[in-house]
């Protein structure tokens, strides 16, 4: 699937999502069977914060084979992100990577308003630089997408990807209202 087809599949399950009070993808034995049989082709490849709060598989009314998730706190990219990143793309054939934030997120609050301690620093530093000085909690959730996007895009194997069709794009999830915003 090319990634305009995908991102207009993204922005439609989305919407059914914020219209309905329940909606998820196809989990039916018998796509559970073809994913088993066939292997998985997800259309879009997202990565998005632990967050409990944040399912991206509910927010785009997806289902098996659908979705290639990666979550980590604060949806930072490292070599592990990009790993997986570039397998989804490189062997799956995924021509969309969106980079999915969150508004009250918890790993932004903590770069912006605590001193945090252990491994969790790894992450918060990681944010503190790409939001700079940033005081507004908003924008610096869609600051630390910008700045995932771009790590992404530094990849030299997702840049060869890029000029046969492949798209990053970041995006912002709305905790209170469920919808994506969509980043340019």
């Amino acid at each position: 699937m090319h990634a305009n087809e995908a991102l207009e599949k993204l922005k439609t399950g989305n919407l059914r999502y914020v219209e309905r009070e329940h909606s998820i993808g196809n989990t039916g034995s018998e796509i559970r069977m073809r994913t088993a049989k066939h292997g998985q082709s997800p259309y879009a490849i997202v990565i998005t914060c632990s967050d409990s709060r944040v399912i991206p598989e509910a927010i785009f009314s997806a289902g098996i084979g659908d979705l290639f998730v990666i979550r980590v706190a604060g949806n930072v990219i490292d070599n592990h992100q990009l790993g997986s990143i570039e397998y989804a793309a490189g062997h799956l054939g995924t021509e969309l990577i969106v980079v999915l934030g969150h508004t009250l997120c918890g790993a932004v609050d903590a770069a912006m308003n605590h001193d945090p301690e252990g491994y969790i620093k790894f992450i918060t530093d990681e944010i503190s630089f790409a939001i700079g000085d940033e005081q507004d909690e908003t924008q610096a959730c869609i600051k630390n997408v910008r700045h995932s996007v771009a790590e992404i895009e530094h990849s030299l194997e997702i840049q060869k990807q890029e000029k046969h069709g492949l798209r990053v794009l970041g995006a912002l999830y709305h905790i209170d209202t469920g919808k994506v915003e969509f980043l340019n």
